[in-house]
């Protein structure tokens, strides 16, 4: 799905092809859990607020109860207007008022979704150490057009090249999976003439040869369609007599396995690949906050009903009640919010 509020101009291809992007990108909000509010009025919603944060106090309650019940774009308005009739930055006054986590999850709501996943990646990548998973993430559930209008936004908000950054904290064919990953050049459709020859090319690179030819695997996994891929898998299992998630745990490790593993899930579906690091962000002891809110906060528009139920589907458990299990106070409050109903 593309993101919310940037249009997008399809040079020489006609009428129909607008109507059907159209009725695709409906199709896909509906599976958000977010919807925008009916009667809105952004200088009311930036009174609320305002009141909510004057005086001594604040009134979290409505604060998360008014955010998480407004679309992305309503909340652009909300902020407009707030600076408007108070002549202040609303996100600010948020950061002042708030903290810890349910201030992270508040301010990313308010942030576009562009801006969202371009300051996820930057947190990824500055400082000592690198948030893999966020890279991993990010690049392979995301697509084509969302990745070129990360870069472009990246680039236009921090002054630097995304890709000069990702090589300058990554290495190896980890490294070179992301750059493949963030040239969002996949080939369109179904090469029928190149399935088998395709998976031919993955067992030759793993599990027919002694040790494993990387570059194979990046080239292919990096290059194909996701519809192109789940053919390839198909004559992959065929021919080997293996899933290509089994092959990839055997044949690679560390981060170039994992973002293997992602490209190939997300190939297969990103509602499931979401849903599964959902529940390894609360399992154990212990969450990866970060993850959560991340994954909460950047689907809540687009899919996140299908990641509700394939979580149901996967575990002995719904991701409302894991939710309410794993946190607390205002932030779990509103993470049930953008839930929007238990799937038990």
């Amino acid at each position: 799905m593309l993101y919310p509020g940037k249009e997008v101009i399809y040079p020489g291809e006609g009428f129909a092809r607008g109507i059907h992007l159209l009725f695709l990108t409906l199709s896909q909000a509906q599976r958000g859990t977010v919807k925008p509010q009916s009667g809105f009025n952004a200088n009311n919603d930036a009174q609320v607020l305002f009141k909510a944060m004057k005086g001594m106090g604040t009134d979290e309650a409505t604060i998360l109860q008014l955010v998480t019940s407004r679309s992305n774009a309503q909340r652009q308005q909300i902020k407009a207007a707030y600076k408007i009739l108070h002549g202040k930055d609303l996100v600010s006054d948020l950061k002042s008022e708030l903290g810890e986590k349910f201030e992270t999850l508040i301010v990313g709501l308010m942030a576009t979704p562009v801006m969202f996943d371009v300051t996820s990646l930057r947190n990824a990548i500055k400082g000592k150490g690198t948030d893999a998973n966020a890279l991993i993430e990010i690049l392979a559930s995301r697509t084509p057009n969302e990745i070129r209008e990360i870069i472009k936004t990246y680039k236009e908000e921090y002054g630097r090249s995304l890709e000069g950054d990702v090589t300058g904290d990554t290495s190896g064919h980890f490294e070179r999976m992301l750059v493949m990953l963030l040239q969002a050049s996949r080939q369109q459709g179904v090469q029928e003439g190149t399935i088998q020859s395709d998976a031919q090319a993955l067992f030759d690179a793993g599990e027919k040869k002694f040790g494993t030819d990387e570059d194979q695997f990046i080239s292919i996994l990096g290059n194909r369609s996701a519809e192109h891929l789940r053919r390839v898998f198909d004559a992959y299992l065929k021919l080997s007599g293996f899933q290509i998630e089994e092959s990839i745990q055997k044949e690679t490790s560390g981060d170039l396995k994992e973002v293997l593993l992602a490209v190939v899930k997300c190939a297969r579906s990103v509602p499931v690949y979401l849903a599964e690091c959902l529940y390894k962000s609360m399992k154990g002891t212990g969450t990866d906050d970060a993850t959560l809110i991340r994954i909460m906060v950047s689907r809540s528009e687009i899919d996140l009903l299908d990641i509700r139920a394939e979580f149901r589907k996967m575990f002995a458990t719904s991701l409302h009640n894991m939710i309410k299990n794993d946190t607390t106070g205002d932030y779990s409050k509103a993470l049930l919010l953008l839930c929007a109903g238990d799937d038990a």
